[in-house]
């Protein structure tokens, strides 16, 4: 019973003390290692103040990373903050602030190798706190500078973490960690095993970094984890460097060298029994130098077949980094897994791309696909009815805010402004101009030069923003490799939907009969009490019209300039005549090919997007060489027309 009750005597005096206990004891313990530290020492002190768990731990770590601590002349800390020539000070434990001029202090200033061990220590609390942001932060201090000591703490926080995401973001660092620095093998293992299906890059950097290589050269076979054995003879003279580098083996004379010691040796105008005048034969220069080097004037010279000899003699290899075997294997074998899925993923990723690009040659073609294809009219203008319908929704955006709405209004407003506006230019020009492309091309081409000009002089030169719905902003996302805006999916649909819409009316509308009519048989589409005039004015007018809508979809895109239009024409053109004239679908084929041929050649050259465009000219060139009438040509009366 005595002893029962001593022991509970014992345990009271440790809690009783243990509350006692505050944080400015502790450093008064380490007082001079806290006022002076070093890496390699204020790792015991950092040990005592972790232990203590006191809630203070974490803002003093935090204040002392950041210079803030000052000591006073009797040794106590405070946490201190400067200004107006007065300096505030903070106890420790209490966080009372006072300021005492009669005293000196002097400001605590760790180095930034002191500083990287506190961040590791305040990591530990910081991962526990209830604040969300700090536990974002300490996360964040994790991936940006992991290390072995921060696992455990890492791991011991994520059970009790509410925050989803950050948990599975905790989850995925512990795991990181675990493949680098876990004291296990089998737990590494296990968890580069789990890496072998992650693409992002934090994982393939924590793979490549398990499998860093050293090279290395030897007299013999070499130990430890070796990645490679290495043929010095694919480059003799840089393995012969790195022999040379490792002092395995002499260094080799330049011709430089062989002059400098012949010049050196000269005795009487003879070199070893030589004339000098004889020296300029090479083989006399040679005989000379091995002369010398026999006598032990110069160092022997190194030929190449005393150079390979070294080689052969010696082993050079790469070896990891990492001493175990068994995880390196697994590292490669999941590294091998992830560029395979990686490889695939950006394939998929160009794919996306591709189609992007083609949806918008696609809306910017559709409407010359009406105008050239059906009707036959070169209208070089066409790319200034996509920069008014752009220029369309800029001026709606003006009076109305909401980028939503603006939208909205923009599409059928900038249908109605450039509708009006090709009928205008089909009644005023492209009428009296029918069958006589030359002159067509030509007007047109002067209606685009005059169309830009009116556009500098309304909007200016600069660039004008044409700015998208938040609901529109950022991207899908599927990985690391994978994504793609909500913009260009947006443009992606509604290439469909004027696809779905030009066929419906070309094919379903009495306004769709009539213009295949005119444009197959004007003379008997008249007789039949159609109005081929109005016909025309019509059609033209739709052709613009539409590409006034696609004007409003790429200004969202690409930007708003008076000369945005001249980025679209030439593709406009190749889509339509790649695809084939007169033809929807041939349209549709013909912006498929460019936009993935244009992908393709980028994905080849991707630092040079002109020379894509260049190439893709010249194989477009080359294509109507073989197929005249495009992917998808007509048949019957109309192909022969």
């Amino acid at each position: 019973m005595r002893h029962t009750i001593f022991a509970l005597m014992i345990l009271l005096g440790t809690a009783l003390a243990a509350s006692a206990q505050t944080l400015q004891s502790i450093l008064q313990a380490h007082g001079e290692e806290i006022a002076s530290p070093s890496r390699n020492s204020v790792g015991v002190a950092l040990g005592d103040i972790v232990a203590s768990g006191l809630p203070q731990t974490t803002d003093f770590l935090e204040q002392w990373a950041e210079k803030n601590v000052w000591r006073r002349d009797d040794g106590m800390f405070f946490i201190g903050a400067e200004g107006e020539g007065l300096l505030t000070l903070t106890d420790i434990d209490t966080g009372a602030q006072s300021a005492d001029a009669s005293a000196k202090y002097y400001q605590l200033k760790p180095n930034g190798g002191v500083r990287r061990v506190i961040g590791t220590a305040l990591v530990q609390f910081q991962l526990l706190d209830p604040d969300l942001t700090r536990r974002e932060t300490a996360v964040a201090s994790i991936a940006r500078r992991p290390e072995a000591a921060q696992l455990a703490p890492l791991m011991a926080s994520i059970n009790g973490e509410v925050d989803a995401d950050l948990k599975a973001r905790k989850i995925q660092l512990a795991n990181f960690l675990s493949a680098r620095f876990a004291e296990s093998p089998m737990n590494r293992i296990a968890a580069i095993n789990s890496l072998a299906t992650d693409t992002s890059v934090e994982a393939r950097a924590v793979l490549n970094q398990i499998l860093t290589k050293s090279p290395g050269v030897s007299d013999h076979a070499p130990d430890g984890n070796i990645a490679a054995i290495l043929d010095p003879f694919i480059d003799p003279d840089q393995f012969y460097a790195a022999l040379v580098a490792a002092n395995l083996a002499p260094a080799r004379q330049s011709a430089a060298d062989i002059k400098e010691a012949l010049e050196a040796n000269i005795i009487g105008g003879r070199i070893a029994d030589l004339p000098v005048a004889q020296m300029d034969d090479p083989a006399n220069r040679a005989a000379a130098y091995a002369a010398l080097a026999a006598r032990g004037a110069v160092p022997t010279l190194v030929t190449d077949e005393a150079r390979n000899a070294a080689l052969s003699a010696h082993v050079f290899y790469e070896l990891y980094a990492t001493p175990n075997a068994e995880i390196t294997t697994a590292a490669a074998t999941a590294l091998a897994s992830v560029e395979t899925r990686v490889a695939s993923a950006q394939a998929v990723d160009l794919t996306l791309d591709a189609l992007s690009l083609a949806s918008i040659f696609f809306l910017a073609a559709i409407g010359l696909a009406i105008t050239f294809g059906v009707m036959g009219v070169i209208n070089m203008a066409h790319g200034e009815f996509i920069m008014m319908g752009a220029y369309t929704g800029y001026v709606v955006q003006l009076f109305i805010p909401n980028y939503t709405v603006s939208i909205v209004v923009a599409l059928p407003l900038a249908f109605a402004v450039t509708f009006a506006a090709g009928v205008v230019m089909e009644r005023l020009v492209i009428r009296r101009l029918y069958h006589r492309p030359l002159e067509t091309l030509l007007a047109t081409f002067g209606i685009s030069i005059a169309l830009q000009q009116i556009a500098k002089n309304i909007f200016g030169t600069q660039a004008r923003p044409l700015t998208s719905p938040d609901w529109l902003a950022g991207a899908f996302v599927v990985n690391d490799v994978i994504q793609i805006s909500f913009i260009r999916i947006a443009i992606f649909a509604m290439a469909l939907i004027f696809l779905a819409l030009i066929l419906y009316i070309l094919k379903r509308t009495r306004l769709g009969l009539e213009v295949r009519a005119v444009t197959q048989n004007p003379g008997m589409a008249s007789s039949m009490g159609i109005n081929p005039n109005r016909i025309n004015m019509m059609t033209f007018g739709l052709g613009s019209g539409i590409a006034g809508i696609a004007g409003v979809a790429i200004g969202l895109y690409a930007k708003v300039t008076s000369e945005m239009g001249s980025d679209y024409i030439v593709q406009s053109f190749m889509t339509v005549v790649v695809g084939g004239v007169g033809n929807v679908w041939g349209t549709l084929a013909g912006a498929a090919m460019i936009g993935f041929g244009q992908k393709g050649i980028e994905w080849l050259n991707p630092s040079n997007t002109l020379a894509a465009q260049t190439y893709m000219i010249l194989f477009v060139i080359l294509f109507i060489q073989f197929r005249p009438k495009g992917i998808v040509a007509l048949k019957g009366r109309a192909a022969g027309d």
